[in-house]
């Protein structure tokens, strides 16, 4: 299928009432480049494992709207474009303001971000995309083969490698292991990797299904090691009895702090005594209200790790 892109050349000021007005003319979804830094909320609330370098901020800023061939007149459509333009620098400055139309396909919004990942190690463990071949001299090492798609985890980000360095330390060959907001399913086909009995995954977006499937079976996974279900543990009764009460050794949950902050009273259920709480995704200066939750909900706090601005939080149920 292809598009046509109507891509603009403005300020980053003038973001905001360009997208506003040329809505009002059915333009919808811009696609912003601009280089101004992310905040760390910012990067909390995106939460993706793929961010690259940014150069300095120039104040410049490209807004792309896409159409979908024959859907509507370019010309006349550009033109509007061009008026809606005119008619806001008449009172704001928008920079340049200049319009280029060009085409696109959908495959190149689904893998132009494929060359920001490429293989890498994480300790002794080597991840390599699914595009990629393994070198001769890597093919005696543990490897984790992961395509994640546009929407899931591939383990560069830090949260993610944090989780794995506390699995691999809890990790024993009777661990049964629930893996919360499991994705690509990353963090449970490591555990079995390394040599977990059995794990569960749960993640609210159908689309992970089909993600975990392919990634265990590109790796090999044994199907009846892992299960896969999809819902809303925190309030969904269904789901928790399905999980099931007081058999996970290992609960993992990779998810932004406010959600750690509602799912750790209901986790308890799940775990059996002295089993582990592995939590991430979350930015340096949230642990405490982690930590405060945990607490509340009767287990104990053992380890605090770091890694860039993220922070790992593990506990125990002792009682």
């Amino acid at each position: 299928m292809k598009w046509t892109r109507i891509r603009i050349k403005t300020i980053t000021d003038a973001e905001d009432i360009i997208i506003s007005d040329l809505y009002d003319i059915g333009l919808e979804g811009a696609q912003i480049e601009d280089k101004i830094p992310l905040s760390p909320l910012e990067k909390e609330q995106m939460f993706v494992d793929i961010l690259p370098n940014v150069e300095p901020d120039d104040g410049i800023a490209y807004l792309s709207f896409f159409v979908e061939e024959g859907t509507a007149d370019i010309d006349e459509l550009v033109t509007k474009v061009k008026d809606v333009l005119a008619d806001i620098s008449s009172y704001c400055d928008i920079g340049e303001g200049s319009v280029t139309i060009d085409e696109t396909e959908d495959l190149d919004w689904i893998n132009n971000w494929k060359k920001y990942f490429h293989q890498f190690y994480i300790d002794d463990l080597l991840v390599i995309p699914s595009w990629e071949e393994v070198k001769d001299e890597d093919k005696d090492k543990k490897i984790l083969h992961i395509d994640p798609g546009t929407a899931f985890g591939t383990g560069m980000h830090e949260t993610t490698q944090l989780c794995i360095r506390q699995i691999k330390k809890y990790l024993t060959k009777d661990t049964e292991l629930l893996d919360v907001g499991t994705g690509s399913g990353i963090l449970a086909i490591l555990a079995l990797m390394y040599g977990a009995k059995h794990c569960v995954g749960t993640d609210l977006d159908p689309c992970a299904v089909e993600a975990v499937r392919e990634n265990m079976e590109v790796n090999n996974i044994d199907p009846n090691s892992f299960n896969m279900m999809i819902g809303n543990i925190i309030d969904d009764k269904a789901v928790q009895d399905k999980v099931g009460y007081d058999c996970y050794d290992i609960v993992v949950a990779n998810i932004l702090a406010p959600v750690l902050v509602e799912l750790t009273p209901v986790i308890v259920s799940q775990m059996k005594k002295g089993a582990v709480y592995i939590t991430s995704g979350i930015i340096n200066g949230k642990e405490d209200s982690v930590k405060e939750a945990m607490i509340s909900a009767g287990l104990t706090v053992v380890e605090t790790t770091y890694q860039g601005e993220w922070v790992n939080v593990t506990a125990r149920k002792d009682n």
